[in-house]
């Protein structure tokens, strides 16, 4: 039997267009409001509807979106908007459509979006075994990733480095419509700003000296499947522009190129940093905020997710050459579960990947684990007859300890932030944010410098901040 498509608008032109651009390979049925859009809902069970926003001056299209999700939950939605209206359709991916279309209607962008909605997984695919979900909150995460799967709505991802914003966006996309296509991770931090454009557009030969062959753009590597831009906040304006315009129009022009490429990517995208902050200051371009911020997810930190800690554990011995010879003791695993883990997962995996080389007993202990007692301590439980928990100092003690540790890292890689980065499980810009925050930037000589001196440092430094301004 042929699959079955219900096209809603009001423009008597626009059905039949979109109904001649999907025939004979699809039965079409049309209806001109929701009225007539419901009649057909109730006599036929159809696989995808292609809704307009606007129908008339009193009806619109996410009225009908609700009641599709609501009754005819087998049938996806995709919504019609006027060319340029990107408001109305993030409103609409936000009430569940799939994916949406501009008008005029590009027909291979129309054929892109009917597959895509007839290769929605029926049967729930298996999770991604790296994804550890024992906790309330990482339960909740992975119910709110298998919803989110099913849509083409752009997700972004909020979570500290080393969290698991990578294993996240690989299960939304190996639970979509689109897990057979190329999964593409970009990390926008690492690009020279002079290479942008022709890393995510790609570049036709001859365009400039060195382009000596054609090269496909990000976009044109992952056509057809999903784009994952990391640490995205990275990018500078300029290029947040371009890229604004590529997701909006799906359409790109290589470097040196006469015409225009159309592309379909789901974007995907992450920061540990607060984007809607940086709108603020004018850092992050609001339109593009809104337009890839339709869904957000936040991924836990390690230290709000303690339970998850013990199957973390259990994994990384499990897949060490020395599983066999190999036990963690109840009290190693009480240390480890004590530890605030700046670094988040990928901290504990350096940590225990570490032990498990160097460990020579049959059993690994607290001290083979050679963590920072401050830090241990800092996190521990308080007895009962303690007073209420300080929470503003607990943050107080927590900076004045990661302050400790950034010093100790950069004074053990010999001020190399990239070997600092590994000591400490994070990546070089969150190592950098990190160092900016507490004003470790600026510092040589690691060597010769403790917290104390840190200190004095920074006070030093803004002071003479302060002196400047005064003189201005």
């Amino acid at each position: 039997m042929k699959p079955k498509c219900l096209i809603v608008d009001d423009e008597l032109d626009a059905l039949l267009v979109l109904e001649a651009a999907l025939s004979p390979d699809i039965e079409c049925y049309t209806a001109k409001n929701l009225s007539e859009a419901r009649f057909y809902l109730q006599k036929q069970q159809f696989d995808i509807c292609l809704a307009d926003m606007c129908l008339g001056e009193r009806e619109n299209g996410v009225e009908l979106v609700d009641l599709i999700k609501s009754d005819y939950p087998r049938t996806a939605v995709a919504g019609i908007t006027a060319h340029g209206d990107i408001e109305s359709a993030v409103q609409f991916l936000k009430r569940g459509a799939f994916d949406f279309i501009s008008k005029p209607v590009d027909h291979q962008q129309l054929k892109t979006i009917i597959n895509n909605a007839f290769n929605l997984p029926t049967i729930p695919k298996k999770v991604d075994t790296n994804f550890i979900a024992k906790s309330p909150k990482m339960l909740e995460l992975l119910t709110q990733i298998k919803r989110v799967s099913q849509s083409q709505a752009p997700i972004h991802i909020y979570g500290e480095s080393g969290s698991g914003k990578e294993i996240v966006a690989k299960m939304i996309h190996n639970l979509g419509a689109r897990a057979n296509r190329p999964f593409l991770a970009v990390n926008c931090g690492a690009i020279p700003p002079d290479l942008m454009e022709s890393e995510f557009f790609g570049y036709k030969k001859g365009s400039f000296t060195s382009a000596n062959r054609d090269h496909q753009g990000f976009f044109e590597q992952a056509c057809g499947g999903s784009l994952f831009l990391d640490e995205i906040a990275e990018l500078p304006l300029h290029m947040q522009v371009k890229l604004l315009r590529a997701i909006q129009e799906k359409y790109i022009r290589p470097i040196g190129a006469r015409q225009e490429v159309s592309v379909d990517v789901r974007i995907l995208s992450a920061t540990h940093k607060n984007l809607a902050e940086l709108v603020k200051h004018d850092e992050f371009r609001s339109d593009l905020f809104y337009r890839i911020n339709v869904i957000q997810l936040d991924v836990p930190p390690l230290r709000k997710r303690k339970e998850d800690i013990d199957l973390f554990i259990d994994r990384i011995f499990s897949q060490h050459s020395r599983c066999n010879e190999l036990k963690i003791s109840l009290e190693a695993r009480k240390v480890l579960k004590a530890y605030p883990f700046l670094g988040n997962v990928r901290e504990l995996e350096n940590i225990l990947e570490r032990t498990l080389t160097l460990c020579e007993g049959p059993m690994v202990e607290a001290k083979d684990l050679k963590l920072s007692p401050d830090m241990s301590n800092a996190m521990a439980p308080a007895n009962n007859h303690s007073k209420p928990l300080d929470l503003g100092r607990i943050d107080d003690d927590l900076d004045k300890l990661e302050k400790k540790r950034l010093v100790g890292a950069m004074k053990q890689a010999n001020g190399k932030k990239t070997k600092a980065a590994g000591l400490l499980g994070l990546t070089l810009n969150s190592l950098r944010h990190r160092l900016r925050k507490h004003g470790l930037d600026k510092i040589g000589n690691w060597e010769s410098f403790d917290s104390n001196q840190v200190e004095m440092i920074k006070q030093a430094q803004k002071s003479i901040s302060i002196k400047k301004k005064a003189k201005v």
